[in-house]
């Protein structure tokens, strides 16, 4: 068993579903307005945990009623929460979602006691990191506290895993200490300073995200799977066939698979590919942490993914 450790976010989630999507300046009405567990920090610890990882998560909350359903969500999931602090400023964060009835979906999210998270709460959880075999860290904290846990984890040789979601112009940060960064097409480009829209392809956006320094880009490409690109070149995994339901919490669900992967000393091509098995399995279902697949299920069918790849 690997240990992952998520330093990261959680976003209790408000959700309302519609049939589409809407346009800027349009109201729709919307049906089935519920809240549930979000944030894609604690989306990834529990899916780690889902696969068998010794999950352990870092992050900020609020001193408020959702803090404390976090706290219970951590220990249902068999997430270790040692390192969970509180602010005594910010509330936590809270992310409104429209999901519509083909699986697409808008988040906009204020991130609360995240964007507290800082650098000296990695100093103070340093032990957690040291003891992990990967960490895995989101932008839904500051962009600085994932690069002083990713040089931290270096230090002691565990790798470090970057999801810039939600996306930032990385040009000028220093990505050195990263072993891995995982963006979808639309983060990648931002990510190098682009347009959301510019034509540039995946293969050149994955070779010019490899510039800003990290080891590895697992490019996520929705139901086209993983164009992963290193020194060595360019490789495509194909995601599984699944019936898609619902694909919000899949990106998640692809690191976490990813992380565990590689804290289990898997080659790093066995590793994405358990990721876009786990992130293909949980569209089939509602939800995020709840469509979340367990090892077994994973185990079942990564071979389908593993056969698909050229």
């Amino acid at each position: 068993m690997g240990k992952v450790t998520v330093v990261g976010s959680y976003i209790v989630a408000l959700v309302i579903d519609t049939d589409r999507i809407p346009i800027e300046g349009e109201t729709l009405t919307g049906r089935n307005f519920h809240s549930t567990f979000g944030g894609k920090g604690s989306n990834m610890a529990c899916c780690a945990a889902r696969l068998q990882a010794d999950s352990a998560f870092v992050g900020k909350v609020g001193k408020d009623s959702y803090g404390e359903e976090f706290v219970d969500l951590m220990k249902q999931e068999g997430v270790n929460h040692e390192g969970l602090l509180f602010s005594e400023n910010l509330s936590t964060g809270v992310g409104f979602i429209v999901s519509s009835s083909t699986g697409s979906n808008i988040i906009v999210i204020d991130s609360g006691a995240n964007g507290e998270f800082s650098p000296d709460d990695i100093e103070s959880n340093a032990e957690i990191i040291d003891a992990s075999d990967v960490i895995l860290s989101p932008l839904e904290i500051p962009l600085e506290t994932t690069l002083a846990a990713a040089k931290r984890a270096k230090e002691k040789g565990v790798k470090s895993i970057l999801n810039p979601a939600p996306a930032l112009d990385l040009r000028k940060a220093d990505l050195k200490d990263v072993f891995a960064i995982t963006p979808n097409e639309t983060e990648g480009r931002i990510c190098l300073g682009l347009l959301p829209e510019d034509p540039i392809s995946d293969e050149d956006l994955a070779m010019a995200l490899l510039e800003l320094g990290a080891e590895n880009v697992m490019l996520t490409l929705g139901h086209k799977g993983v164009l992963w690109a290193s020194e060595k070149g360019l490789k495509q995994i194909p995601a599984l066939e699944v019936n898609v339901v619902d694909s919000v919490g899949a990106g998640d669900a692809f690191n976490a698979g990813l992380a565990v992967g590689l804290s289990e000393n898997r080659p790093v091509l066995e590793a994405i590919a358990l990721g876009v098995t786990a992130a293909s399995l949980s569209t089939q279902k509602r939800e995020t942490i709840g469509s979340y697949p367990p090892r077994s299920e994973v185990n079942m069918r990564i071979h389908e993914t593993i056969d698909k790849i050229k």
